[in-house]
């Protein structure tokens, strides 16, 4: 099994457990897996093992009329006194390309944990849930990291998957503003991905993101997950509430409904947006704040309901 990053493992609520991303494999082993939903599998291209003129042998069967001869095993010919041919498994693997949001507005939570935290909790359990399905693997953060990770299949991959989103949380956070758009566009030099799936808070989307996602859907299967905080998702409760950016921590006052209903709609524009992005478009989308289970959200997007 590949290596995987050392460094202090996170707390899981502000910063992200490693351990507790590897341990996400026994979760997804419990569920009960789907038919894969991809572009890829609708045209054939699913994970499958086709005898052909692959690079690995898979078995040997006795001659038939019209097989190559270039194909002959001549060991188990000798030893049967019948003609074999050599038969080559050819491996079509789908490719799942996790975008993820690490822009600094990723890096807040009023529930349990971060929806930072909470994004590489879903990326992970969707990486173990596609290698186990056959696919490989790969990553794109996009915002304050920008960093990709290959795609790989099998555990190694899931692994490599794992230790690269503790890492990147671990990177020092720098304010840069990149759009959805360009995430996208940066996306779609990539190669193979059979499918997609977005993680993020919404708050990168732009005008300009519709073309872009609607250019990728035509290749691959786009699936938009957004982590949301709960104070982004439902009028906050009367009173004062502490809040912390950069060191500085101020107070504020929600007392009256407009000011409540006004707070919650200007923390929650991002994920409004990035909902009604997936709508217009006809993408499968879940939504999930930082105090919820990601697994069904994402076995549900993925093509998998958990077992019972």
């Amino acid at each position: 099994m590949s290596a995987v990053p050392v460094h202090a493992d996170g707390d899981g609520r502000v910063t992200v457990s490693l351990a507790e991303l590897l341990a996400m494999r026994a979760r997804v082993g419990r569920v009960r897996p789907l038919p894969l939903d991809s572009r890829a599998a609708q045209a054939g291209q699913q994970s499958s093992r086709l005898y052909g003129r692959g690079m690995d042998y898979a078995e040997s069967r006795v001659y038939q009329p019209g097989d190559d001869v270039r194909r002959l095993d001549w060991r188990l010919t000798a030893r049967s006194g019948k003609l074999h041919t050599k038969l080559f498994q050819e491996e079509r693997e789908g490719r799942l390309l996790i975008l993820l949001d690490t822009h600094p507005s990723m890096r807040f939570g009023t529930r349990v944990r971060f929806k930072s935290v909470q994004a590489a909790r879903a990326a992970a359990l969707a990486g173990w849930y596609a290698v186990r399905a056959g696919e490989r693997v790969g990553a794109m953060a996009f915002g304050s990291g920008q960093h990709l990770l290959k795609p790989r299949g099998g555990a190694r991959g899931a692994v490599a998957l794992c230790g690269a989103l503790a890492e990147w949380d671990a990177d020092a956070v720098v304010d840069i503003d990149e759009p959805l758009s360009e995430a996208i566009a940066r996306a779609g030099r990539l190669h193979g991905a059979s499918r997609v799936l977005l993680i993020s808070d919404g708050l990168s989307c732009d005008e300009a993101a519709r073309g872009r996602l609607r250019e990728v859907s035509r290749h691959a299967r786009v699936c938009v997950l957004v982590v949301a905080d709960a104070l982004e998702r439902e009028l906050p409760p009367p009173g004062r509430y502490p809040l912390e950016h950069d060191g500085e921590r101020r107070e504020v006052s929600l007392e009256g409904m407009r000011q409540r209903r006004e707070f919650q709609q200007s923390l929650g524009a991002g994920q409004a947006q990035l909902v009604a992005l997936a709508q217009s478009l006809g993408l499968r989308w879940r939504s999930i704040d930082t105090a919820s289970d990601p697994l069904e959200a994402v076995t549900g997007l993925l093509g998998a309901r958990p077992g019972r």
